[in-house]
C-alpha cells in the first residue's frame, strides 16, 4: 500500500463517520433540543464499551499488533464512573443497563480483545481518536447547555488530562497506525471492522433516538 494506512482507515471509514455524526438524536443533543437525561443515557452506553475495550487492554500489552496503542493516558472508564456518579448519585451502578445495540457493541470489542488484536485496534481507533476530536465538541455543548463546570464532573469523559498536547497525539497515534504489524490483507480486515464499529455507534445513536424523540 503506497498510501498511509492513516490514511486509508481515514477515507475508507468516512461514510460511516458521517452517519453516525448526523444521526438524529447526535444533532437533536448537540442542538440543545434534549434534556441532560438523555445526556446521561447516552453516558452510560459509553461505560459498557469503555470497559471492554479497558478490560480486555491489559492482556494485549505485549501483543505484537495491538500492543503499542495500549496507552493508559486514553482510558476512559475511570473517568466515565465520575461522570455516573454526577449525573445519577453515589449508587450510579444500580440498574445500569445498556441498550440492546450497545451490548451487542461492546461484546464485539470484547470479542476482538480476546480473538482478535487487530480487530481490537479497529475499535481503538474509532472510539478514542474520535474522543480526542469531535469529543471535545461535545463536552463544550455539553457544559453550555446543562451547565456542568468546565472540564469538571459530568463532562470528565473527554478532558485527557495526560496528554498535554493532543494534537501532536494524534500524529502520533496515526503513525502508529501507519507502522502497524500486519500484511495488506489484515489491514483491509481492520478498516472493514473499523466501519463495522462506526455501524455499531449508529445502531447505538438509533436506539437511543427511539429512547428520546423530540415531540412533534
Amino acid at each position: 500500500m503506497d498510501t498511509p494506512f492513516s490514511t486509508l482507515i481515514r477515507t475508507a471509514s468516512h461514510e460511516q463517520h458521517t452517519e453516525a455524526e448526523t444521526s438524529t438524536f447526535m444533532s437533536d443533543l448537540l442542538g440543545g433540543r434534549l434534556g441532560v437525561d438523555a445526556y446521561t443515557r447516552y453516558t452510560e452506553q459509553l461505560w459498557f464499551v469503555y470497559r471492554a475495550l479497558e478490560d480486555g487492554a491489559e492482556a494485549l500489552k505485549a501483543d505484537p499488533v495491538a500492543g503499542p496503542f495500549i496507552q493508559p493516558e486514553l482510558f476512559r472508564t475511570a473517568a466515565l464512573a465520575q461522570d455516573l456518579a454526577h449525573l445519577r448519585g453515589p449508587r450510579w451502578r444500580d440498574g445500569l443497563a445498556p441498550l440492546p445495540a450497545t451490548a451487542a457493541y461492546a461484546a464485539r470489542v470484547a470479542e476482538c480483545a480476546r480473538d482478535w488484536p487487530a480487530g481490537y485496534v479497529a475499535h481503538h481507533y474509532t472510539r478514542y481518536l474520535g474522543d480526542l476530536s469531535g469529543g471535545q465538541i461535545i463536552r463544550d455543548k455539553a457544559e453550555r447547555t446543562w451547565g456542568f463546570s468546565r472540564k469538571g464532573d459530568g463532562v470528565r469523559f473527554y478532558v485527557f488530562e495526560e496528554i498535554a498536547n493532543p494534537a501532536a497525539f494524534k500524529r502520533g497515534y496515526r503513525e502508529l497506525l501507519d507502522r502497524v504489524n500486519a500484511d495488506d490483507l489484515e489491514k483491509q480486515r481492520i478498516i472493514d471492522e473499523c466501519k463495522r464499529a462506526f455501524d455499531f455507534n449508529g445502531a447505538v445513536f438509533r436506539e437511543l433516538g427511539s429512547e428520546f424523540p423530540l415531540s412533534a
